[in-house]
């Protein structure tokens, strides 16, 4: 890797608001997080019955899950217009906008008439206001991880990254901490005290993504006119081989994460393994050790690089499809907790934790937005559906459909880091040490000359000041002699 390819990561040293960016980016990645994967939660408990109710439990959750899937099938649009807007605008108005777009969706939610009250327009305003989720979330997650890798150091992108990354088992922690809470109120309160909350969870966000500063990389390619007039058409004709491996590479993760957990939770609940708080508080668990988990794996590929933890996290969940459904199987609620932890932490917190900053570094800058975020949300087409294919997998074969379909995800996500370059390997760690032990040296001398003209100054002052006092002496004296 050259160093002009290094110099598109930002500033060596990164930005004196890296921290606070990432923070903020992840707030708004726990709040878009709490309102999307809060209605696939929904869909699984309770929507089924509340806008499609029939004699067989299962069409009423095939349903419900064809309208969580509505939203994955828009994300795909999301990422095209947020990641256009995010080369040509910027990343922050991007962050704010879809920030706005998916708390009013969400909100809108807790107050939609049910089947019962409403007929066929519930369902109706239902799938519409699940696509507006999906606009929301798909422009989302572009601009949070530009923005967070931007301002971060080279050598800690995975870290800083992985901040934003964590923020969605934080999201998914609190969807299911309310739910577990709300399920006490019981009817249609259970599901709809958790959307209209999300509002207060909005306007925080709002407050805190308002105050962080727009992306160097971004400022750096306006100041130097490489904004690019039609960012996804050039990356598409240019990178399309990057956006069909991230593509991959996302699928073994966001697919893998549809089978073993919002599909988990429906078949713990329809075949009597587990209750609803029972299953609800093995979400909770595996969401909290998650957060931690998604950290740790970021800073990992800071260590190790992207692509060795993404092809043995991989493998592992090819291994484990079959046994995860034979533990849940057992009925014991301890070994479903632990299960639901590996395939949460391990399975999915793994792969998360390296995409963060593996994507950004596929891309050209000028196009960055617009090519990870298209990689990104494709992929979330096939996620979004998993459920509903699983359960029609699981109505002709058995846990086995499910399960063999979560090993196939992990093997295309394999084949996937196979074939895609390491942008981390040891030679751009070497690099990258090299530059930051430059740059540390630059400041040291630049603070040290400051120091020193600051001194000089100081002196200068002073020694003027010995000469005004010595001026304004000397005439009394000369007065005293005469």
């Amino acid at each position: 890797m050259s160093n002009d390819a290094l110099t598109m990561r930002g500033p060596v040293s990164g930005t004196k608001d890296a921290r606070k960016v990432a923070i903020g980016s992840g707030v708004g990645a726990v709040i878009e997080t709490y309102d999307f994967i809060g209605f696939g939660t929904a869909a699984a408990l309770y929507f089924g019955t509340a806008f499609f109710p029939g004699g067989d439990p299962v069409t009423g959750t095939l349903a419900a899950f064809a309208t969580l899937g509505v939203g994955f099938a828009a994300r795909p649009i999301g990422g095209i217009i947020g990641g256009h807007l995010g080369d040509k605008l910027g990343r922050k108005p991007v962050l704010v906008a879809s920030l706005i777009l998916m708390g009013l969706a969400t909100f809108a939610i807790g107050l939609l008439p049910t089947y019962q009250t409403a007929g066929i327009i519930a369902p109706i305003l239902l799938v519409l206001v699940r696509i507006v989720q999906g606009l929301a979330f798909g422009a989302e997650w572009g601009g949070a991880i530009l923005m967070s890798y931007e301002h971060a150091p080279w050598k800690q992108k995975g870290k800083y990254t992985s901040i934003v990354q964590a923020g969605f088992p934080v999201g998914l922690l609190l969807a299911n901490l309310v739910f577990l809470a709300s399920g006490s109120l019981g009817g249609d309160w259970a599901w709809r005290v958790p959307f209209l909350a999300s509002i207060v969870l909005v306007a925080v966000g709002l407050i805190i993504r308002a105050k962080v500063p727009e992306s160097p990389v971004f400022e750096d390619v306006k100041e130097h006119g490489q904004i690019v007039k039609n960012p996804i058409i050039e990356v598409i004709k240019t990178d399309w081989r990057n956006i069909v491996r991230g593509i991959g590479l996302r699928i073994a993760e966001t697919a893998g994460y549809a089978v073993s957990i919002t599909y988990m939770i429906s078949y713990l609940h329809t075949t009597e393994l587990a209750d609803k708080s029972e299953t609800l508080i093995g979400l909770v668990v595996a969401s909290g050790i998650g957060i931690f988990a998604t950290m740790a794996w970021g800073r990992l590929t800071d260590r190790v690089g992207r692509r060795p933890v993404y092809i043995w996290s991989c493998l592992f969940a090819m291994l484990y499809g079959i046994p995860m459904f034979l533990l849940v199987n057992t009925g014991l609620f301890p070994v479903i907790i632990a299960t639901m932890v590996i395939s949460y932490a391990i399975c999915q917190n793994s792969l998360a934790g390296a995409q963060g900053a593996w994507f950004p570094e596929l891309f050209n800058a000028n196009t960055r937005s617009s090519g990870a975020s298209l990689a990104y949300q494709i992929s979330a087409m096939v996620a979004g559906f998993t459920p509903f294919v699983t359960t029609l997998l699981f109505i002709g074969m058995g846990w086995v459909g499910p399960a063999l379909l979560f090993s196939f995800y992990a093997a295309i996500g394999l084949w996937a880091a196979l074939i895609t370059r390491e942008t981390w390997g040891k030679r751009e760690r070497q690099l990258a040490d090299q530059a930051t032990t430059a740059d540390v040296a630059h400041r040291a001398v630049s603070t040290e000359g400051s120091s020193a003209a600051r001194h000089s100054h100081a002196a200068r002052r002073a020694d003027a000041s010995e000469h005004t006092d010595a001026a304004r002496v000397t005439p009394t004296s000369h007065e005293g002699v005469s």
